[in-house]
C-alpha cells in the first residue's frame, strides 16, 4: 500500500515537472531579492537537473522567512543611542587624543560605526595566536582564573580530546559558582551528542544550540549557520578567530596535519562588544534575556599597553547590509601599497574581486595567500579559479603548504588589519553570522604582516606559467565549480 502510493506522488511529481519548476523559477525571480548571478544560477540548475535543483533549491536557497526568523535578533535603543554620541564625537574635536590611524581612517570608522554599530574603543591590548595548542592553552588559563562567568560560542565544536579538556575544566568552574553558558551551532555541533549537552546541564552549565536540526540530526538548511567563535570571560577577557573545538584545531587529525589559523584574545573596552555580540545570540537561541543584568557587561577593570583602537563589526543574514565585505571593500580602496589577505576559501563577488584588480592595476602590492589542500573540493576548486583571475592580473597568489590554512583576514598598508571569522566568499558575507575585529594599529599591522611573510617560507607561489600549465582536469573542476560558486 505505502509502495502505491509512493509510485503514485512519483507519477504526480514527474508530470507536472515543468509546472514545479515554473512556479519555483516565479519564486526565484519575482518574490527574492537575489544577485542576478544567483538568479540564473539556479534557473539553469533548475532547468537541466529538474529533481535535484528542486531540492538543492530546498536546502539551500530560500529565504522566505529570512525577516521572521530573525526579527527578534535587533539591537536596544540604548545601544543605538551610545553609537549615534560616537559618531557626533568623531566628527567633532570632541573626542580627544585620536591616534593617526584613526585620523586617516576615519570614514571606514564611521561606515562600521553606523551600519554595523561598532562602536570604537582605544584602550585595548590584542595578543594573536596563529597556533591551536597556544590558543587552546591560554584560553584555558584564562577560564581557570574566571571569577563571574564564562560565556562560550563555536560554530564547531566536536566532543574529542581538546573538548573533554574544556569540559573538565568547565564543570569544575561551575562547581565554584562561575555562570557557564555554551553557545553552539545546530550544525557545527552536530557531532556532540545530546546525551554530553545534558551531563553539562546537571553540572549546572546552560547550554543552547543556535538553528536546531527539525528532525533529530536532519539538517535541511545549510544557510544561516552561526559561524561566530567567541569567548567572553568575567566581561574582561575576549577571544575572537578562526579556531574551532576539535582536534584537527591542535594538529591531530592526520588528513590536514598542521592546522594554521589566526585567533585574537582581547582585554579592554571592546570585549564589551564581543560579550553584546554573545548576549545577542544566546537571547535568540535560548530565549534568556542578559540584557537583564549589566553583570555580562564589560567592567573597565584591565589596565591597557599597547592602546589599541578596536572595532568589532558583525554580519549575518538579519543585517540589511553585507557589513564585513563592505568593510573589506572600504580597506581595499583606501590602500596606498600594500594589501595582505589570508583566507581558506576565496570566492568573491564582483565587487570584492573588482577593487582587488583595480589595486593591482593602481600599482598596489596585492598579496593573497590559501590553502594547498582542499577541505571542501567544490569550494576549493572554485578559490583557485578566482585566484587564477588575480594572478593574471599581476597579484601575488600563494598556497600555504604545511598543513591546512584556517586564518581568515586582510592586513593594509602595516596600519590596519581585519580578522575574525569571515572567510573571503559569498557565503561569509552574505549567508552565515560572522564576526571580526578591526584592529587600527601600526606595531600590530606590522606584526600582522610579519606572521604572513613567515608562512611565505613554507608556501608556493601561484606564478603565471604554474596557473597557464595546470592539467586539463583542474580546468574541467575549476569552471564546473566557479558556475556553482554562487550557491557555494
Amino acid at each position: 500500500m505505502v509502495w502505491e502510493e509512493l509510485q503514485v506522488w512519483t507519477e504526480f511529481v514527474f508530470s507536472h515537472l515543468m509546472i514545479i519548476n515554473l512556479v519555483l523559477a516565479v519564486i526565484i525571480i519575482f518574490f527574492q531579492r537575489k544577485e542576478p548571478q544567483s538568479v540564473w544560477t539556479w534557473l539553469l540548475l533548475l532547468y537541466f537537473i529538474p529533481i535535484l535543483g528542486f531540492i538543492f533549491y530546498l536546502l539551500l536557497g530560500t529565504d522566505m522567512h529570512k525577516k521572521r526568523m530573525f526579527r527578534i535578533k535587533e539591537i536596544e535603543d540604548n545601544i543605538n543611542e551610545a553609537i549615534r554620541k560616537q559618531e557626533y564625537w568623531l566628527q567633532s574635536r570632541e573626542w580627544g587624543g585620536k591616534s593617526p590611524e584613526i585620523e586617516e581612517y576615519s570614514d571606514l570608522v564611521m561606515y562600521n560605526l553606523g551600519v554595523s554599530g561598532a562602536v570604537l574603543t582605544n584602550d585595548n591590548d590584542v595578543t594573536v595566536f596563529t597556533d591551536g595548542n597556544e590558543k587552546f592553552d591560554a584560553l584555558i588559563a584564562d577560564m581557570e582564573q574566571a571569577k563571574e562567568y564564562i560565556h562560550a560560542q563555536y560554530y564547531i565544536i566536536k566532543n574529542d580530546v581538546l573538548f573533554q579538556r574544556i569540559k573538565e575544566v568547565l564543570v569544575r568552574k561551575a562547581a565554584q559558582g562561575v555562570e557557564i553558558r555554551i553557545l553552539y551551532d545546530g550544525m557545527g555541533g552536530r557531532f556532540v551528542k545530546k546525551s554530553c549537552w545534558k551531563e553539562l546541564n546537571s553540572h549546572g552549565i546552560k547550554t543552547s544550540e543556535f538553528f536546531p536540526a527539525w528532525l533529530r540530526r536532519l539538517h535541511l538548511r545549510i544557510n544561516y549557520r552561526n559561524h561566530r567563535k567567541i569567548v567572553v570571560i568575567d566581561g574582561k577577557i575576549g577571544y575572537v578567530g578562526g579556531f574551532n573545538i576539535g582536534k584537527e584545531y591542535i594538529g591531530l587529525e592526520e588528513r590536514f596535519g598542521y592546522w594554521r589559523d589566526t585567533h585574537l584574545r582581547i582585554t579592554g573596552s571592546a570585549v564589551a562588544s564581543l560579550g553584546l555580540r554573545f548576549a545577542l545570540d544566546w537571547n535568540y537561541a535560548s530565549k534568556e534575556n542578559l540584557f537583564l543584568s549589566d553583570k555580562f557587561m564589560y567592567h573597565g577593570a584591565v589596565v591597557s599597553k599597547q592602546h589599541c583602537d578596536v572595532q568589532i563589526v558583525s554580519s549575518g543574514p538579519d543585517s540589511r547590509y553585507c557589513n564585513i565585505r563592505d568593510n573589506y571593500l572600504r580597506m581595499i580602496g583606501k590602500a596606498k601599497k600594500c594589501i595582505y589577505i589570508q583566507t581558506p576559501y576565496f570566492i568573491p563577488d564582483e565587487a570584492i574581486l573588482s577593487a582587488l584588480m583595480i589595486a593591482v592595476h593602481s600599482g598596489i602590492d596585492v598579496n593573497v595567500m590559501i590553502p594547498c589542500k582542499p577541505d571542501h573540493p567544490f569550494v576549493y576548486w572554485a578559490t583557485y579559479s578566482y585566484i587564477g583571475d588575480l594572478v593574471m592580473e599581476g597579484a601575488k597568489c600563494y598556497t600555504y603548504n604545511n598543513g591546512f590554512l584556517h586564518a581568515k583576514g586582510m592586513v593594509v598598508d602595516d596600519k590596519v588589519f581585519c580578522y575574525g571569522t569571515a572567510n573571503m566568499d559569498i557565503r561569509s558575507f552574505a549567508l552565515n553570522f560572522e564576526v571580526n575585529a578591526v584592529v587600527y594599529n601600526e606595531e600590530m599591522a606590522r606584526k600582522m604582516r610579519g606572521i604572513f611573510e613567515e608562512d611565505l617560507k613554507v608556501s608556493r607561489q601561484i606564478t603565471k606559467n604554474v596557473y597557464m600549465g595546470r592539467s586539463l582536469l583542474i580546468r574541467f573542476k575549476e569552471q564546473v565549480c566557479r558556475l556553482l560558486s554562487p550557491l557555494l
